[in-house]
């Protein structure tokens, strides 16, 4: 199977701080791979490293052959764990900014997950509820045709019946010709969606592999074995 990302013996600290150790995973065409740590594990150092947003790093990033930056960038479809369109952009106008940003956006697509959702294209983002506004964010990042998805906790601020919603959003509108990588300390609720599981702690691996073989394994779901290791800091 295609390896869409690379990652080998990453390593980056922020000046006496070892953010993250020896990291190696890759991600390949057609998964979804869940980074799994409490705050402070690691996970958006890793999410960052990949998007070009970190330099000064040891190790070696690839995403399709390339290193982070501009070319890398183009194939990656991204939702940071913070808003990223300005709130006072009509919902027409964040579509419009996506097509002409991105060569591989489908706004027919955008048009009819946000028609399904009940969002309104001539209301304001401000206007909009926390959980809606999530919804327009992830509606828009899965609209693109990217070889990788990069969603960091895209649920964590949202309701539980949000959340339910988000996932379905995410696998109907997941093809499998590329591959999705999203960090999360929620894990029962995207469990389901997981083909293999990184779980992470104080920067290092400490656990990766298919999540059926975890089960089987371990004899449990990944969610309780996730509460188990991460019973004191979760």
């Amino acid at each position: 199977m295609e390896k869409i990302l690379q990652i080998s013996n990453l390593t980056k600290s922020y000046g006496k701080t070892q953010a993250v150790r020896d990291i190696t995973f890759d991600v390949k065409k057609g998964s979804i791979v869940g980074l799994l740590g409490p705050n402070g594990s690691g996970k958006t150092t890793i999410i960052k490293t990949i998007m070009g947003l970190l330099s000064d790093y040891g190790g070696n990033v690839s995403i399709k052959g390339e290193a982070p930056g501009p070319i890398a960038n183009s194939r990656i479809s991204y939702l940071p764990d913070v808003a990223h369109i300005p709130t006072w952009f009509k919902v027409s106008r964040a579509i419009a900014f996506f097509a002409d940003f991105y060569e591989d956006f489908d706004a027919v697509r955008a048009e009819a997950m946000l028609a399904a959702m009940k969002i309104p294209l001539d209301k304001k983002i401000k206007s909009l509820s926390r959980g809606m506004q999530e919804k327009v964010q992830l509606s828009l990042v899965m609209s693109r045709r990217a070889d990788l998805y990069v969603l960091d906790e895209p649920i964590g601020a949202v309701d539980p019946a949000s959340r339910e919603f988000i996932i379905d959003t995410i696998l109907k509108n997941f093809d499998g010709e590329g591959a999705i990588l999203l960090s999360t300390h929620i894990v029962a609720d995207i469990e389901p969606i997981l083909d293999v599981a990184i779980f992470l702690r104080e920067g290092e691996i400490i656990l990766h592999d298919d999540v059926d073989k975890i089960r089987e394994e371990k004899a449990t779901s990944l969610d309780q074995l996730f509460r188990e290791v991460f019973k004191n800091v979760v």
